[in-house]
């Protein structure tokens, strides 16, 4: 049997002060107590404050556990607490305060995020929130997730399969399609603004040797194993190495000719080579996926933008429509299992990742996440001419490693959990299980369509 999956996690600290949800107000007029309320801290914030003068901030207000016991205890009620004008003006509509929040605190510790308060927020919202997930691990006690006594597996396999195998006096005749197997359905790729960022090209590649996981990038320089090389249609590179799987890039340009002589020298000259196309999610996708399919692609992967927004006429439409409209096609014409679906953009939270697999895609590709997980704050100060505030351009290698890893750890153990909550003892077998999850415009318009009507 082999190893059990497992993500070395190691506490790995931030460089600089989180910035907090919360912020700590102080007014005159302090009485003078003798019984403080500062001083019944549990936590002793007021005593191990400090005031860090290169960033310009109270250390109290990231110490601080709110429990507003001192904001209750103050006899003259000078200590209040306000939100953090700073923390709003964290990330943007989509990849708000909260997720970039979680994703530091995951990457911090590498734990499952835990609040401690129960759940406060929103019961449905746009996107992924939209989506609930069968939670009802009560009846399950054997695949409690990471605590349980059954082993849950994440690994998934990329690339075509076949109808059937012929054999011929006990020995196999048919030729197997190239295809890869990864530990855990993730593939990493670096944001565009970062590929001048050698310290956190050189982190993520070095994560993906220690996690056993796939990263994308169009550097030739950069060594083939664990890489998935990204080359332009029509291009034929002279290389000396051979890449475990090579995609077809045609977001810019999409010219099938091009293709099909990219198709042609990878097939001839790299025969283990799983080769792949990237698609930008819009209206002519499904088409064009079904085309591809037909002329032998084993993988395919398609883009949204970094909000999980299509492109074209489907620039209104969100990642899990689009995904669910392609696989739905796939199943129909026969051929879901010819190929292996890859999507990324939007996918903030590991959340997302089980809810879009049971829409149907067989791996994600996340982005954000791993500069996140460095501290960037969102704030697009680098795609201009300005310096990026938090420095990612210079982070220890070995830092950044250990903060990825961290954050994969993290996202691991929420998989398992979820998966052993639906009663899963794979996650090959949530691929496209609708009946996993449910959309919350389905259960209004059954619930309350036949009274209210449909929602305006």
């Amino acid at each position: 049997m082999p190893a059990k999956y497992a993500i070395r996690i190691s506490p790995t600290e931030s460089r600089y002060e989180p910035v907090p949800k919360l912020i700590n107000i102080e007014l005159e007029h302090c009485l003078g107590c003798l019984e403080c309320a500062k001083r019944e801290c549990i936590y002793d914030v007021y005593a191990k404050r400090s005031f860090l003068s290169v960033q310009l901030i109270d250390t109290a207000g990231s110490m601080c556990k709110n429990c507003m016991r001192c904001v209750q205890e103050c006899k003259n009620a000078i200590i209040a607490k306000s939100i953090n004008p700073d923390y709003l003006q964290l990330g943007n509509d989509y990849w708000t305060p909260e997720i970039i929040g979680s994703l530091l605190k995951q990457s911090e510790n590498g734990k499952i995020p835990v609040s401690g308060g129960g759940y406060n927020g929103p019961f449905t919202g746009p996107g992924f929130d939209a989506i609930w997930t069968d939670m009802s691990a009560i009846v399950r006690p054997t695949r409690d997730g990471i605590q349980g006594r059954e082993y849950i597996s994440t690994s998934v396999d990329i690339g075509r399969k076949l109808d059937f195998l012929k054999f011929h006096n006990s020995e196999l005749e048919s030729i197997l399609p190239a295809h890869l197997s990864i530990p855990m359905p993730v593939i990493l790729e670096l944001p565009k603004r970062a590929d001048n960022w050698s310290p956190v090209i050189n982190a993520t590649l070095a994560t993906t040797h220690e996690t056993g996981l796939l990263m994308v990038s169009s550097d030739p320089t950069l060594p083939p194993e664990n890489l998935i090389f990204r080359t332009a249609p029509g291009s034929t590179p002279n290389l000396t190495t051979t890449y475990k799987m090579v995609e077809i890039y045609t977001l810019d340009s999409f010219d099938r000719k091009a293709i099909d002589e990219s198709i042609r020298y990878w097939t001839s000259g790299f025969t283990n080579t799983l080769i792949s196309v990237g698609l930008a999610l819009n209206e002519l996708t499904v088409n064009r996926v079904l085309a591809l399919i037909e002329s032998g692609v084993g993988a395919i992967r398609l883009y949204a933008d970094r909000n999980g927004n299509g492109f074209g006429e489907w620039s209104d439409k969100f990642i899990v429509d689009m995904v669910r409209s392609v696989h739905l096609a796939m199943v129909e014409n026969g051929v879901r299992d010819k190929a292996s679906l890859i999507a990324g953009g939007g996918i903030a939270l590991p959340e997302h990742f089980v809810k879009l697999t049971a829409c149907g895609i067989d791996i994600v590709v996340i982005d954000e996440p791993l500069l996140i997980a460095l501290e960037c704050r969102m704030c697009n100060e680098c795609e201009t001419t300005r310096q990026c505030p938090m420095h990612l351009e210079s982070v220890p290698e070995d830092w950044g490693r250990q903060r990825i890893v961290n954050m994969l750890g993290s996202w691991h153990s929420q998989i398992v959990e979820m998966l052993g909550a639906m009663g899963l003892r794979e996650v090959r077998r949530l691929r496209g299980d609708t009946g996993r999850i449910m959309f919350f415009k389905d259960l209004e318009r059954e619930c309350f369509g036949p009274i209210f009507g449909n929602r305006r």
